[in-house]
């Protein structure tokens, strides 16, 4: 016997901000499972109470050390083993990944550095991308079943932006992060919204604040779910929130039957 489970992932761009708009009471009215939340720029303590009535078993919180900047959330209606916040992938202490393990399945929670600073970033972005691969596939080595949510901070094809050749040379689709993603599916990882809903357009999950972005539909694709593809199977929907507001990203969210 199986149960459907719903992760949900969003990158709230300041959780006290996301509360006070009163932005997540939306999750009352959802079978969510697990809620997975990315730049929370808080510290555990300072993550208002109310901002829902739904009630999770577990909160981990990974803020970074600097005060007001990046930080991960993972809610969970389910028993957790073992949670983590690989200190050895996000060597410079910015809260930027939650790992939890709930049986041989590992869920890792992840905010990606954005590379748009200078090039320092830019490398600093790829090498957190390769140690996080890496990491990923000593799991994997391991016996464990994976799933990866939150913001990659990079488009992966060009129908995954409004206007891939104007920013052909911007951090976010550079070909060299876009790589990454080739690199990450050719390891075995499954780009869930794209394995259940192949190439359909004009679906994204951020937009700059600037010119009515949004309200243009002039997006990117940039906050994903990817799973091993050992889980394919479970696989039961892959979805993208773009109706809810109070941040610059929008919720996106899977079901699986495990």
């Amino acid at each position: 016997m199986s149960n459907t489970i719903e992760i949900i992932s969003w990158n709230v761009n300041g959780i006290r901000a996301v509360a006070n708009k009163e932005a997540l009471k939306w999750i009352d009215a959802r079978e969510c499972d697990i809620l997975c939340l990315q730049e929370i720029k808080a510290l555990k303590e300072q993550i208002p109470s109310d901002m829902f009535e739904k009630e999770f078993q577990e909160l981990h919180v990974n803020p970074a050390s600097k005060k007001g900047y990046s930080g991960t959330a993972t809610y969970s209606a389910l028993q957790s083993d073992y949670h983590s916040t690989c200190r050895h992938i996000d060597t410079t202490d910015e809260g930027r990944i939650v790992e939890t393990h709930y049986g041989d399945v590992v869920l890792l929670n992840v905010y990606f550095p954005n590379g748009q600073k200078d090039d320092e970033r830019l490398l600093h972005k790829m090498k957190f991308y390769d140690d996080f691969l890496e990491y990923c596939e000593k799991l994997r080595e391991n016996g464990k079943s994976i799933i990866i949510c939150g913001d990659v901070n990079t488009a992966h094809k060009e129908i995954d932006l409004k206007n891939p050749k104007a920013n052909a040379k911007t951090s976010g689709f550079l070909a060299i992060e876009r790589e990454w993603i080739d690199k990450l599916l050719a390891c075995g990882y499954i780009d869930t919204f794209r394995y259940v809903h192949g190439d359909l357009e004009d679906k994204y999950s951020w937009w700059s604040y600037r010119s009515g972005a949004r309200l243009k539909n002039v997006g990117w694709r940039i906050d994903y779910f990817f799973i091993s593809e050992d889980l394919a199977e479970n696989l039961e929907d892959a979805f993208i929130l773009d109706f809810i507001e109070g941040s610059d990203h929008c919720p996106i969210g899977i079901r699986l039957s495990l």
